[in-house]
């Protein structure tokens, strides 16, 4: 049990049977009336955020929760396994707790955030930025530079992104793997 004033951003607590994540808050002193810490907190399972005021002293139940390193093997069903990198031990992953995917490739290193009390995986964080070769786009015409016009291109792990008119097939492209947008060329 922790304390509400005891509340950081990244901190996890258990409320109404449901985990939630803490991304902002503030301490608030009101001119009259008890100190309160007004926070933001995203649901771990279906990614909603709600805000909600807890009064100060008042106990939450907190969640210990770590992050570890695990490699992407392959895909079974609609499950995904992944190596943990200290104990190799193998573990399925469902599709609806992997941030990002749809940029996953074999051999890709997640950060899995799972619960420490009861080993529950939480979800798994692509890295923020992954870089791909394209397969497929229709080519580009010389002097496209100009406008900011995007057309399709479907990278290596068979996504699709909006990429400038003048990227062609077989270069190789920096995502942002949070919207899957385009970031940048690759220079090789």
């Amino acid at each position: 049990m922790i304390n509400a004033q005891d509340i950081k951003n990244g901190t996890c607590i258990r409320m109404d049977g449901r985990l939630y994540f803490v991304i902002d808050f503030l301490h608030v002193k009101p001119g009259k009336g008890n100190t309160f810490m007004r926070t933001t907190l995203k649901d771990v399972v279906d990614g909603r955020v709600l805000e909600r005021r807890f009064n100060i002293g008042e106990k939450l139940e907190d969640v210990r929760v770590e992050r570890r390193p695990y490699q992407y093997l392959y895909q079974e069903g609609e499950d995904f396994i992944f190596m943990n990198q200290e104990t190799f031990e193998q573990q399925p992953i469902a599709r609806a707790l992997i941030n990002g995917v749809d940029f996953l490739l074999e051999g890709m290193i997640l950060d899995v955030v799972s619960d420490a009390s009861t080993d529950t995986v939480l979800y798994a964080d692509m890295p923020i930025k992954v870089q791909m070769k394209i397969t497929y786009t229709e080519p580009g015409l010389r002097g496209d530079t100009a406008t900011n016009t995007l057309k399709p291109a479907t990278v290596e792990s068979g996504a699709t992104v909006r990429v400038p008119l003048f990227i062609n097939e077989g270069e190789s492209i920096e995502i942002d793997t949070r919207d899957g947008s385009y970031l940048g060329r690759v220079k090789a």
